[in-house]
């Protein structure tokens, strides 16, 4: 009767057994006892396991690698897999329970970051009890998850958790005020976080960084007066504002196009003893850049070397970004042959801007040929693999997208809900339902729950295709999974 849905198992089944194999040599060849290797090779070891096994096998594959495992091995771990929350977790319970092996308290904050990206909050919350049964639960903790709930849009959640603090023993300090208002204002609930500063600021001294935190808030609203007028209460308050104060203050004048204003900031630095830091000079030769003021922003790098500032990657960031938006590739190439000669290393984001700028050009090409060169050279990131990806699909290459693709899983780089989107997006256009849901089973079983207008697209697709019981398989994995979106 269902024609599809009985191949599709078949494929499924080949594919499962062919993981549990797979997962059974890796440990043979991996497993003579417990290892003494390098713990570099100790965590290849485990996160090419944990890409290549089925779930039902991990726990299985693990132990047979024979590695004795350590907080120098599972925290590298545990921040590679963080956008695959219950990947992640399948590991954290594994290593809980090895011979001579306790958690650390940053195992436990990668975990808790992991699975509140997921929404599964429930854990998290199991997690926070678990680290005040062992005496081990710190501000930071509570700060993580007030920054998740706020980037979720879970402001009196994110609340909650600051006042529930003294349930749990901890006191809130000064450090957990200014996390709470943080992560407010960073998921632009700043008038919220206004609201709780006024109300409580006579219950915690505010230091330079409870004001810095208000005045960037304020400054992504955009509401530059409101800014201003949190910096003239700071200095009034006599607290001093200090580089990072400056630095933000930079940044919200330079992104409201006060950038003549800002540089009347630096001079005030000037007065008060304060040096400029490179990243304020990155910010005025960024923002040049975005104004088509070229002469201004080389002008302004060149000023940073003369006054004895080392120019970072992120300055010179800052200066192909202007050249890139100038068109000027020729002078890029020069920056990056100054780089060379300095001794600065290119990153992933020196890397993404020069693509971006090609892509957006239409010289696709030429971007491909540099990430080629870039991934000799630094470690891409995850918008690198993305834009590299969502390129080819855009050419209709789904081949070179899927090369890509292979090669990502191969450098045991775990994909991100955005860069899955993009190839099943691409493999939807192209018709090829199998592969792509494939994909969106694989992400599901990461626990990254895809996008509406992803699913949609592959269920408008299987719908076409008359394959409504591959959408009932996978509508049913989805729902193992919490019922509220995920975000990634």
């Amino acid at each position: 009767m269902f024609p599809h849905f009985c191949y599709n198992s078949c494929i499924e089944k080949y594919r499962r057994l062919h993981k549990h194999t797979l997962c059974r040599l890796l440990a043979r060849l991996y497993s003579s006892g417990e290892q003494t290797v390098p713990v570099s090779d100790s965590i290849k070891i485990i996160c090419k396991t944990m890409m290549t096994c089925h779930t039902l096998a991990l726990e299985t594959a693990l132990d047979q690698t024979g590695i004795r495992i350590s907080p120098e091995i599972a925290e590298p771990v545990l921040r590679r897999f963080e956008n695959a929350g219950m990947l992640a977790y399948r590991f954290f319970e594994w290593a809980s329970k090895q011979r001579n092996y306790v958690h650390s308290v940053r195992a436990y904050h990668s975990m808790i970051e992991s699975l509140a990206k997921i929404r599964q909050y429930q854990m998290v919350w199991d997690l926070v009890n678990a680290m005040r049964n062992k005496e081990i639960l710190n501000v930071e903790a509570f700060c993580i998850i007030m920054r998740k709930y706020a980037r979720a849009q879970k402001v009196e959640e994110a609340v909650y958790t600051f006042n529930v603090m003294e349930k749990y023993n901890m006191k809130p300090n000064v450090a957990a005020f200014n996390g709470l208002l943080s992560a407010l204002c960073k998921s632009k609930n700043v008038r919220k976080a206004q609201e709780i500063f006024d109300n409580m600021k006579d219950q915690f001294v505010p230091d330079s960084k409870t004001y810095s935190i208000l005045i960037e808030g304020w400054g992504r609203a955009p509401n530059l007066p409101k800014a201003r007028e949190i910096y003239r209460e700071m200095i009034d308050s006599g607290c001093i504002p200090d580089e990072v104060t400056y630095s933000i203050m930079v940044d919200v004048l330079c992104k409201a196009g006060r950038v003549d204003e800002a540089v009347e900031i630096v001079k005030e630095m000037d007065y008060n003893n304060c040096k400029p830091s490179s990243f304020i000079y990155s910010v005025l030769v960024h923002t040049y850049g975005v104004e088509n003021r070229i002469e201004d922003a080389v002008s302004t790098f060149l000023e940073m070397e003369r006054n004895g500032v080392m120019a970072d990657v992120a300055a010179y960031n800052a200066l192909i970004s202007a050249f890139c938006k100038a068109n000027k590739m020729k002078n890029v190439y020069r920056v990056l042959k100054d780089m060379d000669l300095k001794g600065v290393n290119p990153n992933s984001r020196t890397c993404n801007i020069i693509i971006n700028s090609l892509i957006g050009r239409g010289e696709t090409d030429e971007a491909f040929k540099i990430f080629r060169r870039m991934i000799k050279v630094c470690e891409p990131d995850v918008d690198s693999y993305t834009m590299i990806i969502k390129m080819f699909c855009g050419r209709k290459e789904l081949d070179m997208a899927l090369k890509i693709w292979k090669y990502m899983k191969k450098k045991q780089f775990v994909p991100s809900m955005h860069t899955f989107s993009v190839l099943i997006n691409g493999l939807c256009q192209i018709g090829n339902a199998t592969q792509a849901c494939v994909l969106l089973e694989e992400m599901i079983e990461k626990g990254i729950r895809p996008s509406g207008a992803t699913f949609g697209r592959l269920r408008h697709l299987l719908i076409k295709e008359g394959r409504k019981d591959v959408l009932k398989f996978l509508q049913e994995k989805m729902n193992l999974l919490v019922k509220e979106p995920l975000c990634d």
